[in-house]
């Protein structure tokens, strides 16, 4: 790293020499003694020295074009935008990164050992008499973004997690990162151990494609050692709902696509808004991934495509419920902690059920949220009790919401007919969408309560219903069901269950959603089987399904119990 000669120019003449005079794995060894025999031929086997990196600071681009000639630096491509450099500088010098314009160049070098490696320029554009100059002398003396780095040849989760282990082991630190959507790329940084012999302290590992899921544990590692980022990250995740629900609610998702960007100002004339806030909403939305930014303006990721209403499994009611009535209604999250008391209730003073129910249009953006995480179900109509069951034979599904998943199941066996229990208002919006599916003729719909579940049935559904209820009432409905079932039925209960080792699982944060807005919980398995061996039932096993749901398989222990029923409970799931 080169602190002794001034000038942007001497910097980059330095690091293009570096760059030429090193090769992988004596670089390796510099960087992280003790890395040596196998391991470190395994290594070098996996990445490469690819460049060294820079930050300069031109008044313009013409300027920056000299410096790079002046060096021996040709690239004829135009400086592509540096998200995660920009980010790292504003949050550093607590700036909008929206006033930092900083681009990134890679002009090749030809190395003796006939090797092609290349600088990595970053170029903050400082235009003369502005504020920035500060920024500027400060990065000049610290050198943050000067760095050496690696590309990983294979871009494969284990060999990646494998590398991260490696130079964890030898003493690198985690240092931040991130992906870059303008060039489809994610950046590993590490910070070398005290104990390196190169001049170079941070080390880039670069990936190309999109790797977040393994980046988001390295990052987790990075904020770990800097617990007050970490907790104003948590601190702000309201403005994440809300941001989200905003995106939904303006309809910019619908205005948006994937294949084509669009500049701001076209897009807030699309949909009524003031363009430089709307910026500021798409901005922050890029650091989420649920858009992306190029030369051309914004355009929708993956992800943000889910908030289209026309989307394959659209999650726009979802985010219009979750920025919505549960939005209002977490405020009291410290009521229902300090006195068990629901805080949607406190807040809407009913329950969610009769609040939805009230306000037909809340009862239909419900109803479409419930079906919102209907992914959970792609592999049920898969499990081994519906491909086993006999031609004819009879799925009940209680409190089935709109039919999406015995649409699903019905779509997947054409043998089988179907039963849907709900109440009324839902039932014939099931009607409709599973007639529209060409299911009628195969499904019988009834309107009722949990004592109205019809006997005689093969196989029962009951999903994401248990989790509205306490222990007795899920004891009540269980026993309804034990009662109507056959001695040969089968039970499938679909649930989030909660990790008996207290892992991460969208389970726990569920479970803090059911008891603030809701007065249910998720449980355990083994909190599971006691309810069912309460009610005659029997845990036979659990299956996982996406976006951490179980599929419980359960069936009659003996005879039906005839114990105490709750008369009238009504048919109510909260799907989401």
């Amino acid at each position: 790293m080169i602190t002794t000669l001034s000038g942007d120019t001497s910097r980059l003449r330095a690091t293009v020499d570096f760059v030429k005079e090193q090769d992988t794995a004596t670089l390796l060894r510099l960087l992280l003694p003790g890395l040596d025999g196998p391991e470190l031929r395994a290594v070098a086997e996996r990445c490469d020295f690819s460049h060294a990196a820079l930050l300069v600071f031109p008044p313009d681009e013409a300027a920056l074009d000299a410096t790079l000639a002046d060096c021996g630096l040709v690239t004829d491509a135009p400086p592509r935008p540096s998200v995660i450099v920009r980010e790292r500088l504003a949050v550093r010098h607590k700036r909008s990164a929206a006033e930092l314009d900083v681009g990134i160049l890679r002009p090749a070098v030809e190395c003796p050992d006939g090797a092609r490696r290349w600088v990595e320029v970053f170029a903050l554009t400082v235009p003369p008499g502005s504020d920035l100059d500060t920024v500027a002398a400060h990065e000049r003396e610290r050198q943050h973004e000067t760095h050496v780095a690696f590309e990983v040849e294979t871009p494969d989760p284990l060999v990646l997690r494998g590398l991260c282990a490696a130079f964890g082991r030898y003493g690198a630190v985690p240092d931040g990162g991130g992906y870059n959507p303008h060039e489809n790329g994610t950046v590993f940084y590490f910070t070398a151990p005290a104990e390196a012999k190169a001049d170079y302290r941070r080390v880039e590992l670069y990936v190309p494609g999109d790797h977040r899921d393994v980046l988001a544990a390295h990052l987790d590692e990075h904020r770990g050692r800097q617990p007050a980022e970490t907790l104003l990250r948590l601190l702000t995740g309201a403005w994440t709902t809300q941001a989200l629900a905003t995106f939904a609610r303006l309809d910019v998702a619908d205005a948006m696509d994937e294949e084509r960007s669009v500049g701001v100002a076209e897009l807030a004339r699309d949909v009524d808004v003031l363009a430089p806030n709307l910026a500021t909403l798409l901005r922050y939305l890029t650091m989420l991934g649920v858009v992306g930014e190029d030369r051309d303006g914004f355009r929708l990721t993956d992800t943000g495509a889910l908030l289209r209403a026309d989307a394959e499994g659209s999650m726009r009611a979802l985010a219009l419920m979750y920025g919505g009535p549960f939005y209002e209604s977490f405020a009291g999250l410290d009521h229902t902690v300090r006195t068990g008391q629901v805080a949607f209730e406190q807040c809407f003073g009913e329950n969610h059920f009769d609040h939805f129910a009230r306000d037909p249009e809340l009862a239909e953006l419900f109803d479409r949220s419930m079906a919102a995480g209907s992914r959970m179900f792609d592999p049920l109509p898969a499990h081994p009790v519906l491909t086993s069951a006999a031609e004819g034979a009879t799925v009940v599904d209680i409190a089935g919401g709109n039919g999406e998943l015995l649409g699903r199941i019905l779509s997947a066996h054409p043998r089988l007919h179907g039963v849907l229990l709900e109440r009324p208002h839902t039932v014939e919006t099931a009607r409709r969408l599973l007639g529209a599916a060409g299911h009628a003729e195969r499904c019988t719909f009834r309107a009722g309560d949990f004592a109205d579940v019809p006997a005689g049935g093969d196989i029962y559904v009951l999903s994401r219903v248990l989790h509205d209820w306490d222990d007795d009432r899920c004891r009540e409905i269980l026993r309804h069901c034990a009662r109507a079932m056959p001695g040969t039925a089968d039970l499938l209960v679909v649930e989030r269950v909660l990790p008996a080792d207290g892992s991460a699982s969208l389970a726990t944060a569920w479970d803090l959603h059911m008891m603030c807005n809701v007065g249910g919980r998720e449980r355990r398995a083994d909190h599971y089987a006691r309810l069912f061996a309460d009610a005659g039932l029997t845990l036979v096993d659990r299956t996982p399904l996406p976006l951490d749901g179980s599929v419980l398989h359960v069936r009659r222990t003996g005879p039906a119990d005839t114990g105490s029923t709750v008369q009238g409970t009504k048919v109510q799931g909260t799907k989401v």
